[in-house]
């Protein structure tokens, strides 16, 4: 499967000028799905033809429908890793896929950091 003019499972030993370093980020993909990893942008001729997600893991986000205060409302967060299948620790991801990437919450870098590192934390106050 083509990417831009490199191949998905081709050689992932790209030039380092390629990548711009953007680091811990929240991805929301095309069919909603939420992934947090470092992530990179990798660009071709100056123009950004996709993304390098490493270590990627979806994030689910339940929240609390029924909570006597706004101190007891939280919301349940799990983290998976985004491919089960596979032992690539980077996924090239073509820009077409991604809708947008935005800073997560602090305590969600925390989580991502933890479950990386061996501990997990699993629901945030909100």
């Amino acid at each position: 499967m083509p990417f831009g003019r490199f191949s998905i499972s081709g050689d992932r030993n790209l030039p380092n000028q390629l990548y711009f370093i953007m680091s811990v980020k929240l991805a929301i993909l095309q069919d909603n799905e939420q992934v947090i990893a470092d992530i990179k942008e990798l660009v071709d001729d100056d123009k950004p033809v996709g993304y390098i997600f490493s270590e990627p893991h979806r994030v689910y986000a339940e929240k609390q429908i029924l909570a006597e205060s706004e101190e007891d409302r939280s919301v349940q967060v799990t983290l998976s890793p985004w491919i089960l299948l596979t032992a690539d620790k980077e996924i090239l991801v073509p820009r077409q896929h991604v809708i947008t990437i935005v800073e997560p919450l602090d305590t969600i870098k925390e989580m991502y950091s933890e479950k990386l590192n061996g501990s997990q934390s699993t629901s945030i106050n909100k």
